[in-house]
């Protein structure tokens, strides 16, 4: 046990807390900061760690030695006979984590408080390296991602159980500009060192995470004849075959469908359905033309004018929406292997920046539903080597702007998916892991499912509030500090620790792609001479707008 720091005074505001009296000379007793003392438990020696929730001064300098701005109050302090050092307590509360079971690697509450006048003490940086991670940093299986913040730097690593993360989902919540994607990028690459070798794919809908193609050549990540890989791919570079859409999928991705309507695209897919049924054995193989054939044949009876006019409306649409053909991520043969996506020791970053925020919604759930089926269907053994669907080894499936994939009171095609990963995923080996910068506009039930959080910066009453509902394993005073951290601090809790910590997340070793633009710098280069001289040398051969922008954005 370190030199003492305070003595316990009796039971704190809840069962599992208790109060203690220091002087803190050293300035060392912060909120979040880690204590401990000694107690027996069933006849045995232990020791207990506890966290500090709350300090509240019980002595200082009367307020006449601080009225005078120009004059130290020490030196009032000295010419009255105040002792520097006993002129300041301080009653402080802890919360009672545990003490530490080696075979369990986790916590053990004894319920019961230190007895009065017990000596209190600073944790120990060995300790905490042992006792706060549930895996030791380094070893096979952890993700080293910064430090305990009220320790100096490196002294006490934060390492997440990686096992933990993927099987039970995560989330990286903070408000604008706090480094939620640059806390994703350091837990990528360590989920993509030699000790980890995970199969990643990120969900990117604003090309934030281009950075990662230079994971491939950073040394700090290899090592033992190992080099992660690193691949990707631009809007178009990733087929989703148009025959595994289903009908929801439909109906959610064409604009302003009416009941009528619904009922002829219902008819007209189970049709396509069954032509490609019985020309290649699967249902799932129609093409977009098939499709529109099978509507135009539900308008043919004249009597109805109502269909005729519903296919009319349908085909418009279905025209007007998905598009199919080399630059499309829509294909009537094409489909990408899952194997393509994931590989392990390898992220693969799926851009979508320069698609629909609809046609994201519906790639992401088509994409889901394959690799959660796939995983369901290889843990069985039904799925052969070379299939499209093959998929031998757990995956993990990074998805930023979360909230735009699950909104919280909006019925999107995404919600229900990936509410069916999150509480099923595990069993398959499909891992999830949530971004937002939003968590007031997440769905709740969503949320509550990740089971390890990295909270860092929110501002916001409405996000702390969703925060507060949906994180249980997080206490009040922890809770309060998330408006105080700045860049690069998190709280990090849940499954893949022991107890909630508040880390300095670390630096990243690939460039960051997703810092803030420069205004300023932008504005002074566009006015620069060089600059203008080359914009009249544009106005005189004008550049052709892109093909790929321009058909994906065609009219509803």
């Amino acid at each position: 046990m370190n030199r003492p720091l305070g003595r316990a005074k009796g039971p704190g505001p809840t069962p599992h807390s208790f109060l203690f009296v220091s002087p803190d000379l050293e300035k060392n007793l912060k909120v979040g900061e880690f204590i401990t003392y000694e107690a027996e438990i069933d006849g045995e020696p232990q020791t207990i760690l506890a966290r500090i929730s709350e300090r509240r001064p019980v002595r200082l300098y009367p307020d006449p030695f601080s009225s005078d701005p120009a004059i130290d109050p020490n030196r009032v302090a000295a010419i009255v006979g105040y002792s520097g050092k006993t002129s300041e307590l301080f009653e402080i509360t802890a919360e009672v984590i545990g003490c530490y079971d080696e075979k369990l690697r986790a916590f053990i509450n004894p319920r019961v408080p230190p007895r009065v006048g017990t000596p209190i003490a600073l944790a120990g940086n060995e300790y905490l390296s042992r006792v706060l991670s549930r895996v030791k940093a380094g070893e096979v299986g952890s993700a080293t991602v910064g430090w305990l913040l009220s320790r100096p730097r490196l002294q006490v690593p934060i390492a997440i159980d990686v096992n933990a993360l993927v099987s039970t989902h995560m989330a990286i919540i903070a408000s604008t500009g706090a480094g939620k994607s640059y806390t994703a990028g350091v837990l990528i690459e360590e989920m993509l060192k030699a000790n980890n070798r995970a199969a990643i794919l990120v969900i990117d809908p604003h090309g934030e995470y281009e950075t990662l193609a230079e994971i491939a050549n950073s040394n700090a990540l290899s090592g033992d004849g190992y080099r992660p890989g690193a691949r990707v791919h631009a809007p178009g570079g990733i087929k989703i075959r148009v025959g595994t859409l289903e009908q929801g999928d439909l109906r959610y991705l064409l604009p302003n469908v009416s009941d009528r309507m619904s009922y002829v695209l219902g008819r007209a897919y189970r049709e396509a359905e069954n032509i490609s049924k019985k020309r290649c054995s699967d249902p799932n193989r129609w093409t977009l033309r098939e499709l529109e054939d099978a509507i135009d044949r539900q308008g043919e009876n004249e009597e109805d004018t109502f269909d005729r006019g519903s296919a009319n409306a349908l085909l418009w649409r279905l025209r007007a929406t998905i598009h199919t053909g080399a630059d499309e991520i829509f294909d009537d043969q094409q489909q990408t292997p899952l194997s393509e996506l994931f590989q392990p020791g390898r992220v693969t970053v799926m851009r979508l920046d320069q698609v629909d925020e609809r046609q994201q919604q519906v790639i992401v759930a088509a994409l889901l539903r394959r690799v959660f089926y796939a995983r369901m269907d290889n843990k069985n053994e039904q799925v052969a080597p070379g299939s499209d669907n093959y998929l031998p080894y757990p995956v993990f499936i990074l998805i930023e702007e979360a909230h735009n994939f699950a909104p919280a009171n909006a019925d999107i095609v995404t919600t229900n998916i990936l509410k069916k990963v999150l509480a099923e995923g595990r069993k398959f080996g499909v891992g999830v892991g949530l971004i937002s910068q939003r968590p007031g506009k997440l769905d709740p039930d969503v949320l509550s499912q990740c089971n390890t959080q990295f909270l860092l910066r929110i501002v916001n009453p409405v996000d702390q509030a969703r925060v507060r509902e949906s994180v249980e394993s997080v206490g009040r005073d922890l809770l309060d500090e998330l408006p105080a951290l700045t860049k690069g601090q998190a709280i990090i809790s849940g499954a893949a620790v022991n107890t909630p910590v508040l880390c300095q997340i670390r630096e990243r070793y690939v460039r960051h792609g997703g810092e803030s633009q420069s205004a300023v710098d932008e504005w002074r280069s566009y006015s620069g001479e060089a600059q203008t001289r080359r914009r009249e040398r544009d106005t005189a051969t004008p550049r052709q707008p892109s093909s790929r922008r321009s058909s994906l954005f065609k009219e509803d």
